[in-house]
């Protein structure tokens, strides 16, 4: 007799059906499955075997053959235990219900028939509900992140024996329903506050401005300066996230396991700071199985690379494709997978090797040659590709011990979110959503300066030797300058401003 039940598995960060026939023949007993599995989903005939058994089933002494269908992708994972153990039991004639066709099954056993925690499922929910069917089966652990998914019933079980209860009628479980507007309302609270940093008013202002356009930042400066303090406090002056941004990253965090068990959405914007020491694949996605890198971690959220020079050359010019497509593509020989990675790049790095070089605290004790070899570690291409290049100077301590109030992030956020609303007005007919993502086109019609303002760009590119990116960079940031102050014209104010955030480029050691 053969039986089909209808599961999931993800390909990238999207799920896809997959159907898991079970046939069972008369012959020597043997359990074979088929359809491209590796070794976890090989290795599910005996976890499928003992919870069969420990749940007071008869596991069938007969040819077992279990089929993972579409048979030309490959398999990996364990979620396929819980709809194999059902098809055996299907096929054996102990369940029979229509609802097989309408639910997918997903889930990992244990040899005790429970049901544990698996990783993709708000994936393989939205899965189910692209393709129409009533609804998913999944760990009860899983039953809030799936719930997300809208036009779907979510039923969460524990162990093997309710699903077989559920499907024959036996017994009704509740779909799990998430209450959407108090995921947002509880997470929006930030630990952290702009107000906790003293001084800086000029990086404050750069940070004001890369938040409004979506602008990458450059940070340099003395060690203790406050770069990472600055960095740490972006995410709190951001756009709150959308509904629909939300989903996209928790997907990528549900694929990857990092979805925390007590948390059903990503609702705040992430925030990723990985060490110095990792690797290309650790940061953009790899491995034998591809799987998404911090890139894609930090996707509609913020990348802060602190000590910038002192990540390996080729793993940050591996950030040039994703910073510039907004996602990534990884491909092997049996597969070439595409992850989102549209973020905020934040990045910080010493101005010399001893780190005090400008520094009006310290003296520099680092000669011209070292500081050239320094700062080369980091290549011209990135270089272009980051907006905004700015000088975080040392404080000292009268301003430390100030008690002056400072301005706090819901200030800062009114006016990002006002120049946020002029952008999407303005790139309401198109696919962006801010200035950093303007082609060179939109550049020519929206940020074209004045005359006056026209002069002066056409001055400093002679005197400093801009490339032709660095040029379009300035031009983007002059035009969210102006959206903060409500004009609609770039003026030779808002060029100026624009050119003083070009730090590297006017950089000369003689």
């Amino acid at each position: 007799m053969i039986s089909k039940v209808l599961s999931s598995a993800v390909m990238g960060v999207d799920g896809y059906i997959v159907v898991v026939e079970v046939d069972i023949a008369s012959g020597l007993p043997q359990f074979t499955t088929v359809g491209l599995p590796e070794a976890a989903v090989r290795e599910s005939k005996e976890r499928v075997r003992s919870a069969i058994k420990n749940c007071k089933y008869e596991f069938p002494q007969k040819r077992i053959t279990v089929n993972l269908a579409p048979a030309d992708i490959k398999k990996h994972g364990s979620t396929f235990d819980l709809p194999i153990s059902i098809g055996i039991l299907s096929a054996s004639g102990l369940i029979k219900s229509d609802l097989l066709k309408q639910f997918l099954i997903i889930g990992e056993l244990s040899l005790d028939g429970k049901v544990k925690r698996v990783k993709g499922v708000l994936s393989s929910a939205m899965c189910a509900k692209k393709n129409k069917l009533k609804g998913i089966i999944v760990p009860k652990k899983n039953a809030g992140e799936a719930s997300v998914v809208e036009g779907i019933d979510v039923i969460g079980i524990d162990s093997m024996q309710d699903v077989v209860d559920f499907l024959s009628g036996n017994k009704e479980i509740e779909p799990t329903k998430a209450d959407i507007g108090k995921i947002f309302k509880n997470s929006t609270a930030y630990d952290l506050e702009f107000d906790e940093v003293k001084g800086q008013l000029h990086v404050k202002r750069a940070i004001e401005v890369a938040a409004s356009g979506g602008h990458n930042v450059l940070m340099i400066g003395s060690p203790g300066s406050g770069k990472t303090m600055l960095a740490r406090r972006i995410p709190t002056i951001l756009p709150n996230i959308g509904f629909k941004e939300a989903l996209e990253t928790s997907k990528i965090y549900s694929v990857t396991g990092l979805l925390p068990e007590n948390k059903s959405l990503i609702a705040t914007r992430p925030f990723r700071t990985p060490h110095h020491t990792i690797s290309d694949a650790g940061l953009i996605g790899g491995g034998a199985y591809p799987r998404p890198g911090e890139v894609s971690l930090a996707h509609n959220g913020v990348l802060f690379l602190d000590e910038l020079t002192e990540f390996k050359k080729n793993v940050i010019e591996v950030l040039r494709q994703p910073l510039e497509d907004g996602n990534v593509t990884i491909s092997r020989a049996a597969t070439t997978i595409t992850y989102p990675s549209s973020f905020m790049l934040v990045a910080a790095m010493n101005p010399c090797p001893c780190g005090y070089f400008g520094d009006s605290l310290k003296q520099c004790v680092c000669s011209p040659l070292q500081i050239r070899k320094y700062r080369s570690r980091v290549s011209g291409p990135l270089l272009d590709r980051i907006d905004i290049q700015v000088e975080v100077p040392s404080l000292d301590y009268k301003k430390l011990t100030d008690n002056k109030l400072e301005e706090s992030s819901d200030k800062i956020r009114v006016r990002v979110n006002n120049a946020r609303s002029v952008q999407e007005e303005r790139f309401k007919n198109s696919n962006i959503f801010s200035n950093s993502q303007m082609t060179p086109k939109m550049v020519k019609k929206h940020s074209f300066p004045n005359n006056e303002g026209l002069n002066l760009l056409i001055k400093a590119i002679k005197k400093i030797g801009l490339s032709a990116r660095a040029y379009d960079k300035i031009l983007k940031v002059s035009r969210t300058i102006a959206d903060l102050e409500g004009s609609g014209d770039i003026t030779s104010r808002h060029i100026s401003e624009a050119i003083q955030y070009r730090s590297l480029d006017r950089f000369v050691i003689y």
